[in-house]
């Protein structure tokens, strides 16, 4: 694998891991839009964890959700997501560094670096579709609400952190798919000396003729 292919894919799975941690505590995944809205002095958002509301002097309140079972069940799976692609982010770095050709580890066994560092771009991928997958359903329902005329509840347009989360969903999928299809997987080969047909006839034939010679210079 090319080491500047290498370095690449690790810096965007590396920044993709890193916003995947800003997008999951940031509070703005959506906000309360002005479309509609009689009452424009307070501004109302939620993540995956809580919602909070802030009036136009600036004061925040914020609570927790207080059931879990009582969530919709796109928040709590996208919750689980999420999590998903912190940990599959983490393998990723990890196998990534340790499959790097710069690296010392795995001493000088170049193939099996290569199969470590495929596998770090398979969970590089995998924390990618598991961002995409659920910074997009949130998105859906959010649109879904935002547009069924017989929604009672308040509607929301999205928040910045489902804009990071899609960045780093890409990121992750173009860092793990420069790893997957540019690795080294094959198998070491190893070169054996096999003599030739010709090769053997050719020191056969030296040999009957270091001999003739010999016996005509004996007679002489």
């Amino acid at each position: 694998m090319d080491p500047i292919i290498e370095v690449v894919a690790l810096i965007l799975g590396f920044l993709s891991w890193i916003m995947v941690g800003v997008t999951i505590p940031n509070r703005y995944w959506k906000v309360s839009t002005l479309d509609g809205t009689v009452i424009t002095t307070s501004t109302l958002y939620e993540n995956l964890w809580m919602s909070c509301a802030t009036d136009s002097t600036g004061v925040h309140n914020c609570r927790e959700f207080p059931s879990l079972l009582a969530l919709s069940g796109y928040i709590q799976a996208s919750r689980a997501l999420m999590i998903a692609a912190v940990i599959a982010g983490t393998f990723g770095v990890v196998a990534t560094l340790i499959g790097m050709q710069c690296s010392k580890a795995a001493s000088d066994n170049y193939v099996l670096k290569g199969r470590i560092a495929g596998t770090g771009g398979a969970f590089f991928l995998l924390q990618g579709l598991c961002t995409m997958i659920s910074v997009s359903w949130y998105a859906a329902n959010i649109t879904q609400e935002f547009f069924n005329p017989l929604y009672p509840g308040q509607k929301y347009e999205f928040g910045e952190a489902l804009y990071i989360g899609w960045a780093s969903g890409v990121l992750a999928i173009c860092g793990g798919a420069c790893l997957m299809f540019s690795c080294k997987l094959g198998t070491e080969e190893k070169a054996y000396y096999q003599p030739t047909r010709e090769t053997v006839y050719s020191a056969s034939a030296s040999r009957r003729d270091t001999q003739t010679t010999y016996g005509r210079n004996a007679y002489v």
